[in-house]
């Protein structure tokens, strides 16, 4: 395992809103390890390395690869990669989103359901935690968020991987572009929306969204994380790796300051105290996977 990185969040309070937001996204090279390696040493590999999201990003590398190469994809456990969505989104409504709007966390609740979550009766023990304890938590968690009022999800995130084979063989400038979130509240109800798109998925035995893109060496794949969309880039040539690149959401929406102040276009706030608990629930709504400072000033 190594360091995943730091971000640091700066802003200013002035006149009720938060100004000047800038961020410094810090991230290891961790793939220059992958140079010069046999493919199936970095598949093999990356899930060491990447232990958020470790199985969607073995089967991101795999589909990569697969693709690379012209060979026939490896059937992944869907199951595996269904549970980790929730569990993911579970970690942060349960335990993260309550602390961020000044209620308490449903820790042993979550502990218990995190416990069994490979049990048989992930199904039925997923949906009595979502009736009897998420419901009511997010709800409140939800009248407490500005926007609350306007209960929507945001727009499923889509795998797009032959638009990334462009770039990634150089036939395009610009990475393709990820889009704003739309609002705070928005961002918890797809949270919520996940849930029930996992449990469904379990129970009917649904595929998990991956897809891939490439050939004569060069391989895009794709799948979902509940952060958004993890994308992993790989040229091979001679039988070993070239140049590999792993792009997951936080790179996207932390790459500059567009998506917090998307987020916090419309948001007011009296007090600093305000501001900080307002700043701190956009970052949680981008979540992401790597520690975070900030620094808030008042003007």
């Amino acid at each position: 395992m190594t360091s995943p990185g730091q971000l640091l969040v700066h802003a200013t309070h002035e006149g009720g809103a938060l100004r000047d937001i800038a961020v410094d996204l810090q991230r290891p090279s961790v793939t220059r390890l992958f140079i010069g390696q046999l493919p199936d040493v970095v598949i093999k590999t990356v899930p060491y390395l990447f232990t958020l999201c470790a199985h969607a990003q073995r089967v991101a590398a795999q589909a990569a690869v697969n693709a690379a190469l012209g060979e026939t994809p490896r059937t992944p456990d869907h199951a595996e990669l269904w549970i980790e969505v929730l569990h993911e989104n579970l970690w942060r409504l349960l335990l993260d989103w309550p602390v961020a709007v000044g209620l308490p966390p449903a820790k042993e609740a979550f502990v218990a359901w995190r416990s069994g979550r490979n049990g048989d009766d992930v199904v039925a023990s997923t949906a009595k935690l979502v009736d009897t304890i998420l419901a009511p938590l997010a709800e409140s968690c939800l009248a407490r968020l500005a926007g609350g009022d306007d209960l929507h999800p945001q727009a499923a995130p889509v795998l797009a991987p032959d638009a990334w084979l462009g770039y990634w063989q150089g036939m395009q400038a610009q990475m393709p572009a990820q889009p704003l979130p739309e609002s705070v509240s928005a961002i918890y109800c797809s949270r919520l929306r996940e849930i029930e798109t996992a449990l469904d998925a379990l129970e009917t035995g649904r595929p998990f969204p991956i897809a891939s893109a490439g050939g004569a060496g060069w391989g895009i794949g794709q799948t979902l994380t509940a952060r958004g969309v993890l994308t992993h880039a790989v040229h091979v040539g001679d039988g070993k790796v070239v140049r590999y690149r792993v792009q997951a959401p936080t790179d996207s929406l932390f790459a500059d300051a567009r998506a917090l102040t998307a987020l916090l276009a419309n948001r007011r706030f009296v007090t600093l105290d305000q501001a900080r608990q307002g700043l701190d629930q956009a970052i949680l709504a981008a979540d992401p996977c790597l520690p975070y400072v900030v620094e808030l000033h008042d003007a």
